[in-house]
């Protein structure tokens, strides 16, 4: 085994809820190959002799200067969420191994956050679903990145391969993640004609096994794909240093417009001398299956981090500026943006909300520039807070931070950001006559209520109902001419003057 280290493998797999057979239900047949791979891939896990796997999630909890790992003893996740709470996946918390990696990153001034929550996010819970389902059954350790450098997520990587040795166990790593999401019309980010770029340089670089091509990318091709899995492949970079690399692309497919890639990165036999623990790592575990590309951009938002930037002394913060009207909306949006943007922390409502801000709605918020650009925009369909300041201050963050179309906004954009918020209403089921796009939003929804897309009213160049549908459809991944569901809501726009 080369330089006898207990990392005996190392891997990337997708995460695409509709891959779990009780979420995709017929839809699977689109997503046969990442599912046939993931199985080939866990065998591949089982062989190598690992007791514990290490995976890491785009989608885990967001802290913006620290690394986070999903607190045990037990780790959870189902699918309820996706219409499959019969489906899920269960594991124990490997310790050891985590306060390992806690111990090595903090000798290289890396934080790890420990985080107490009930369950995983799909972009940890999938791959756990898959090994689990094919036969491996371990400890796991569950990790989140940062918005930390690249740099900074290589070395992250090294410290997990530091860390396994020291415990002297032989330990596999999942860097959870997918490609591209602008490959098509139709992909659910929009589509990118350059997009496609990034997807074959990852690809391509693997099949050479030259992964230093992908630390190098063209970050502004990056950005241009709308991707979410490149800062856990740097990590799975970091992991695989110092070992003799077998790569092999196990998978590629983007039936969807998001591209699905099931990689090996290293793969090493069982240490010599080192003897399994607690766990069998060629048991069979009996476990029954997240985020649909169409509902990515309405994901819950990061939580920040208890660590502040220091803010520009030359930087002026919006106040909350008018105590009551329509100006409270958007301004709200701004300070909570400028807020997270210069410090890294979530502001908590003010005390003294206006009558707007107090009710329950749910609201997307959107940041564009001086120019009309859009910078960022995601939102909630139906409230998931208490109040619609609430419910504004999670948007605004996620618009900031996790519109999988743009990088996160810099602090020294803000200046030149302009912010608006639209407030919707309760839904309604309605048929196509009785949309207005000028006054109706639309949300489409397929058969089984699987694929959901959203159009806003009143928006340049919709201007007719058809219109309206046909591109909600697209946004969603529904094919043309497939039966759906249509459900109508106002918005009440507050835009800064």
């Amino acid at each position: 085994m080369a330089n006898g280290s207990s990392i005996v493998f190392a891997g990337i797999a997708p995460h695409p809820p509709i891959m779990v057979p009780e979420v995709g239900r017929d839809a699977i047949a689109d997503v046969r190959t990442s599912i046939d791979a993931m199985s080939d891939l866990t065998g591949r896990v089982i062989r190598s002799g690992a007791e514990t796997i290490v995976i890491i999630s785009p989608h885990a909890p967001l802290e913006p200067a620290a690394f986070v790992a999903y607190d045990g003893p037990h780790l959870s996740a189902d699918f309820t969420n996706f219409r499959a709470p019969a489906a899920g996946a269960r594991a124990d918390l490997d310790d050891e191994l985590l306060n390992e990696i806690t111990a090595a990153a903090a000798e290289q001034n890396l934080l790890t956050v420990r985080i107490k929550r009930l369950d995983l996010d799909h972009g940890t819970a999938v791959p756990l679903y898959f090994l689990q389902r094919n036969g491996w059954n371990g400890r796991v350790v569950a990790l989140g990145y940062s918005f930390l450098s690249n740099h900074d997520h290589l070395r992250f990587g090294q410290c997990i391969r530091r860390a396994a040795e020291k415990i002297g166990r032989p330990v596999a790593f999942i860097a959870s993640g997918d490609l591209s999401h602008r490959l098509t019309p139709d992909a659910p980010a929009g589509y990118n004609a350059q997009a496609h770029l990034f997807d074959e340089e990852v690809i391509d670089s693997i099949r050479s096994c030259a992964t230093e091509r992908i630390v190098n990318i063209d970050q502004e091709l990056r950005r241009l794909a709308g991707e979410c899995g490149y800062r856990s492949m740097l990590v799975a970079i970091g992991v695989a240093e110092g070992s003799a690399p077998l790569c092999e692309v196990l998978s590629y497919e983007a039936p969807f417009g998001v591209g699905y890639l099931v990689a090996q990165l290293l793969s090493e036999p069982r240490p010599v001398g080192i003897t399994s623990g607690s766990s069998d790592a060629s048991s069979s575990a009996q476990r029954t299956t997240e985020n649909s590309p169409a509902l990515q951009r309405w994901d819950r938002p990061p939580k920040s981090s208890s660590e502040s930037a220091e803010r520009a002394t030359d930087k002026k913060l919006y106040p909350l500026a008018t105590p009551t009207g329509r100006g409270s909306v958007p301004a709200l949006a701004r300070f909570t943006i400028e807020t997270f943007v210069t410090t890294g922390k979530i502001i908590s409502p003010p005390n003294d909300l206006t009558h707007e801000l107090i009710a329950r709605a749910g609201c997307f918020v959107s940041i564009k520039t001086l120019t009309g650009d859009l910078r960022g925009c995601i939102g909630t369909i139906e409230p998931e807070k208490d109040s619609l300041a609430e419910e504004l201050i999670a948007n605004a963050v996620s618009a900031a931070t996790r519109d999988p179309r743009f990088s996160p906004v810099r602090q020294d954009e803000l200046p030149g950001l302009r912010y608006s918020v639209d407030v919707l209403s309760q839904p309604e089921l309605c048929r196509l006559e009785d949309l207005d796009p000028q006054n109706y939003g639309v949300i489409v929804e397929d058969r089984d209520g699987l694929r959901r897309g959203l159009l806003l009213p009143n928006l340049e160049g919709i201007d007719t109902a058809a219109k309206q549908v046909e591109i909600s459809s697209r946004k969603a991944g529904i094919a043309p001419s497939t039966y759906v569901k249509l459900f109508r809501f106002r918005a009440e726009r507050y835009s800064e003057s």
